[in-house]
């Protein structure tokens, strides 16, 4: 057993570690100033999740990968599912109907549904480049792709509705595609882009309109970026301390557990913290570029494209948000923003991807020695 652990991709493994135990001990702070949920406070629930999340990636890098090609329909389908469930019987919290409430715990289905959509795209992309046209691969993997967008869309959650556009626009760039397709659908994108602010919620307007000057409604819309902009300013080159922080620990800093995790850290934690969180970010996505480039098929290698980017989208627009050079859109911090659903998922797919990094190791090992022998 020793062995198969050793095999695992532990660089990877100890960055998202890190980030975890940083994410705790921020969510420690927050929790010290009384910040619960569920009568239990976050740091506790944070903690339980983790090591389910933890015990699924570990069993599930030692499953075979292929088992989610094999069963590609069923999982396209369970994700479909899964989001018209939360949409009849779904809770509402500020304003989205997005969790479904387990006694004093609320999952989240979006989080699994981006997880699903990457290994059923995969699955599609890898299987039909043999015996699909170009073109009508292209508009199939978008017509999969926007029925979850779609549901998303009516929750509503702009934010992870943007993640899953995002995931479908790099996998089908990156599973090759012709220059005249490319081109438009750049130019699709661009109308979709423009047409959709007709179809935004009122708040979702006012987070964009605001995004670009906060000090138009600066206690409202604008008041959440201006807030994250002071304590990211304010934690300087060392931090206040952990637990020191006053926009997180006075709750001027709202959602200071979800949205706003990333200036918790840097006004406790300073640029050094800051630093260090990217850099093990940077570590991640090194390895994960890596593991892409070893894959034994193409199912694999789509599957990484898809978790790199979502991963990227995540940490590019949380991060940007709470330095106020993104929009506001709800979108979690991975590894650091509290909540079960998005540490699990990321967690989930984190062992898949082990898994894809154990079998293309083996087979570039194999194909090395079978070059050797002849």
């Amino acid at each position: 057993m020793l062995s198969k652990i050793l095999k695992l991709d532990w660089v990877l493994i100890i960055a998202s570690f890190l980030l975890l135990t940083i994410g705790l001990f921020a969510l420690y702070s927050i929790s010290a100033s009384g910040k619960t949920e569920g009568g239990m406070s976050i740091f506790g629930k944070q903690f339980i999740f983790a090591i389910i999340g933890i015990a699924m990636m570990f069993g599930l890098s030692f499953a075979d990968y292929r088992y989610f090609r094999s069963h590609s329909k069923v999982v396209y389908f369970f994700m479909i599912v899964i989001l018209i469930g939360v949409l009849l019987v779904g809770t509402i919290t500020r304003g989205t109907v997005g969790w479904l409430a387990v006694g004093n715990f609320h999952i989240q289905p979006v989080e699994l549904a981006k997880v699903l959509l990457i290994l059923s795209l995969a699955s599609f992309i890898a299987k039909s480049k043999a015996v699909l046209s170009e073109l009508s691969r292209i508009i199939t993997t978008v017509v999969l792709a926007s029925v979850a967008i779609f549901l998303i869309l009516q929750q509503p959650d702009f934010g992870s509705a943007l993640v899953l556009f995002s995931i479908l626009i790099a996998m089908i760039l990156l599973s090759g595609i012709e220059w005249k397709y490319l081109l438009a659908m750049i130019f699709i994108g661009i109308i979709v882009a423009i047409s959709g602010w007709f179809f935004l919620a009122s708040y979702q307007r006012d987070r964009l309109i605001n995004f670009v000057n906060p000090g138009n409604d600066p206690q409202g819309s604008g008041y959440n970026v201006i807030q994250s902009v002071i304590a990211v300013g304010s934690g300087g080159v060392a931090g206040k301390g952990l637990g020191q922080g006053s926009q997180s620990q006075l709750n001027f800093l709202p959602e200071n557990h979800t949205d706003f995790i990333f200036a918790v850290i840097v006004e406790e934690f300073g640029a050094w913290g800051a630093g260090i969180v990217l850099f093990l970010f940077l570590v991640i996505f090194y390895r994960l570029k890596k593991i892409a480039e070893i894959s034994a098929d193409n199912f694999g290698y789509l599957v990484v494209i898809g978790s790199i980017a979502m991963f990227f989208i995540q940490v590019t627009i949380n991060i940007g948000m709470n330095m106020g050079i993104m929009p506001v859109t709800g979108i979690p911090l991975i590894f650091l923003s509290y909540g079960g659903s998005s540490l699990i998922s990321t967690f989930i797919i984190l062992g898949i991807i082990n898994n894809i990094f154990i079998v293309g190791k083996k087979s570039v090992e194999t194909k090395i020695k079978a070059e050797d022998d002849f």
